[in-house]
């Protein structure tokens, strides 16, 4: 799954595809690299990030969805808007990604189960103002697996086919470092839920936690691809469904030697 962030805050690339002619551009080249699907969000969800209203989330996504539909992209949405889940799916997006796992816009879980669409649902424990203060686990891995298994009995209540669920473990999202790693770690309990299984780990601070260097500052976010890439061959051989990178080409050769290492097993 390629990102493109048609925004100008998001923490990797905010700004460098606002344009819609460049993010539709971005998103071709990124299939061109290998990419699958392509991710298509207009509001950033970095820790500390403001929210846009939803009139201007609908201008940047719409036509880029659009534009890419049209080129036989597979394209999802990422976006905790119902109403903007609702037109971008009549844009051409075969897939809804909320972060918020439908809990962020109580209309959400409605508009995807009428659109027949998978939907991703992400463990959240709030918007991107407050989600570092509720970086609280006592066994990380088994609240968000708890936690992640109540979100997806609401949202089949909600009326969602169980078979359209995607689970995500939200790395980076009211977690710190040693939160990320440690659900990195236990993949195959996420996976235990039954459903097909989003890494999103492209870039993000646990990695630049990683990466420094005792006493110095983690690298910026565009020096992480090649951690990205490890973190995504990791993913890959436990079983993951797909993985959300920045940067297609490293993780698309990562997870191709993975897969060819299984093959050889």
């Amino acid at each position: 799954m390629g990102v493109v962030n048609v925004t100008p805050d998001s923490f990797s690339d905010g700004g460098r595809w606002f344009d819609a002619t460049a993010a539709i551009k971005h998103g071709l080249d990124l299939v061109a690299e290998g990419a699958d699907l392509i991710d298509v969000g207009g509001e950033s969800t970095r820790p500390g990030a403001s929210r846009v209203d939803a009139s201007e989330e609908l201008r940047r996504v719409v036509p880029v969805v659009k534009g890419l539909a049209s080129e036989g992209v597979t394209v999802s949405v990422d976006t905790m808007r119902a109403r903007v889940a609702e037109e971008s799916v009549a844009a051409g997006a075969a897939l809804v990604n909320d972060v918020s796992g439908g809990l962020a816009d109580p209309d959400m879980v409605e508009v995807v189960a009428a659109a027949g669409t998978p939907f991703v649902v992400m463990h959240w424990r709030g918007f991107s103002e407050s989600m570092n203060s509720r970086a609280v686990y006592g066994d990380v891995v088994a609240e968000v697996v708890a936690e992640l298994r109540e979100r997806m009995d609401a949202v089949i209540a909600g009326g969602v086919a169980p078979e359209r669920i995607v689970i995500d473990p939200g790395l980076g999202f009211a977690k710190d470092a040693g939160h990320d790693l440690a659900l990195v770690a236990h993949l195959d309990e996420l996976r235990a839920l039954g459903r097909p299984l989003l890494v999103a780990a492209s870039r993000k601070r646990f990695l630049g936690h990683v990466l420094a260097d005792e006493g110095a500052a983690p690298p910026p976010a565009r020096e992480r691809d090649a951690a990205t890439a490890a973190i995504s061959a990791l993913s890959a051989r436990a079983g993951a469904w797909a993985v959300r990178v920045h940067e297609v080409r490293a993780t698309a050769d990562a997870v191709r030697v993975a897969r060819a290492v299984e093959g050889a097993a």
